[in-house]
C-alpha cells in the first residue's frame, strides 16, 4: 500500500482530530459572546441549522434521511441536548473543568456501544478511559465548595449524552450528516428560546455568534461525526481529549483564565492516556 494512501482508521483518526481543533475555540467563543448560555444557544442552533440547511434539501439527502428517520430523530436530539448543556456549563464554570470533564465521554461510548452495538472495547482503550476518569475525577473534587458545582454537573450529564450521540452515528454508519446538524441546531434553539433574550445582544456579540454558529459549529461537527464511520465510538470520543488540552489554552492566551491547577493535573493525566491509547492502536492496523 502506497504510504500516501491513508487506512480507514488512519482517515478517521485524521478527520476527528481536525475537528476537535477546530471545537477547541469553542470555550473561547462562547466567553467572546459576552451573554448567557441560553442565548448562545439560540443564535448558535440557528446559525448551524442556516448553514447545512441548503445541502440537507438535496433529492439524494432526503431520501437516505428518511430511511432511518429514528436514527436522525435520536442523533439530533442528543446533539441538540449535549450542545446546550455544555454551552451552559462554559458560562458556569471554568472553560478548562468542562473540556476535563466532558473527557469522560469514551467512558460512555464504550458503554453504550457494548450494551446496544455489541462492539468490543480494546483492554488498551478502556485503560485509557479508567485513567482518563480518574483525571476527571480529580478535577470534579476540586470544585466541591468553590460554587461552580452546577456547572460541572452540567458538563457531566452533556458528556453523557456526547457518548451516546456518538454510539448512535457508529449504529447509523449511513446516516446523512446534514440532516442531523440542521434538525439538531433547530432543536438546540427552542429548547433554549424560553429562556433566552436573543434581541439584546451587542453587534460584537452576534458577531462573534455568527462565527461560532455558522462557521466553526458546523464544520467541526460534521468531521466529528465522520469519525464513528471509521472508528468505534470509544475512540473517536477518546479524541475529545484534545480539546482537554487546547481550550484553556485559547481561553487562557485570550481572556487571561488561568486554569485550575487540579484542572492542569488532569489534562495531563488524560493527555498521557490519549497518547497510549492512539499508539497502542496503530499497532493493530
Amino acid at each position: 500500500m502506497s504510504p500516501f494512501i491513508l487506512r480507514p482508521r488512519q482517515r478517521g483518526a485524521l478527520l476527528v482530530a481536525a475537528g476537535v481543533l477546530l471545537i477547541s475555540f469553542d470555550a473561547l467563543l462562547v466567553r467572546l459572546a459576552a451573554t448567557d448560555g441560553w442565548t448562545v444557544s439560540v443564535w448558535r442552533g440557528l446559525f448551524m441549522a442556516a448553514a447545512v440547511a441548503p445541502f440537507s434539501l438535496h433529492r439524494s439527502v432526503r431520501k437516505a434521511a428518511a430511511k432511518h428517520i429514528f436514527g436522525l430523530s435520536l442523533a439530533a436530539f442528543l446533539m441538540a441536548t449535549s450542545s446546550l448543556g455544555l454551552v451552559l456549563a462554559f458560562t458556569l464554570t471554568s472553560a478548562a473543568n468542562v473540556v476535563v470533564i466532558l473527557s469522560a465521554a469514551p467512558l460512555f461510548a464504550a458503554l453504550f456501544s457494548r450494551l446496544f452495538l455489541h462492539e468490543a472495547t480494546p483492554m488498551r482503550t478502556w485503560l485509557a478511559i479508567a485513567v482518563s476518569c480518574g483525571g476527571v475525577a480529580w478535577v470534579m473534587a476540586d470544585s466541591f465548595g468553590q460554587g461552580n458545582l452546577a456547572g460541572d454537573l452540567l458538563a457531566a450529564g452533556a458528556t453523557l449524552l456526547t457518548g451516546a450521540y456518538f454510539t448512535t452515528i457508529r449504529r447509523y454508519p449511513t446516516l446523512p450528516l446534514t440532516p442531523i446538524i440542521t434538525l439538531g441546531g433547530l432543536l438546540l434553539a427552542l429548547f433554549a428560546l424560553p429562556f433566552a433574550a436573543p434581541f439584546s445582544l451587542s453587534a460584537t456579540s452576534y458577531g462573534w455568534l455568527f462565527v461560532s454558529g455558522f462557521l466553526q459549529m458546523p464544520l467541526a461537527v460534521f468531521l466529528i461525526t465522520i469519525g464513528p464511520r471509521y472508528l468505534p465510538a470509544a475512540e473517536v470520543s477518546l479524541f475529545l481529549l484534545l480539546e482537554t488540552v487546547l481550550a484553556p489554552v485559547w481561553v487562557w492566551l485570550v481572556l487571561h483564565e488561568q486554569p485550575p491547577a487540579a484542572t492542569v493535573t488532569g489534562g495531563v493525566v488524560i493527555l498521557f492516556a490519549l497518547m497510549f491509547n492512539t499508539v497502542a492502536g496503530s499497532r493493530d492496523d
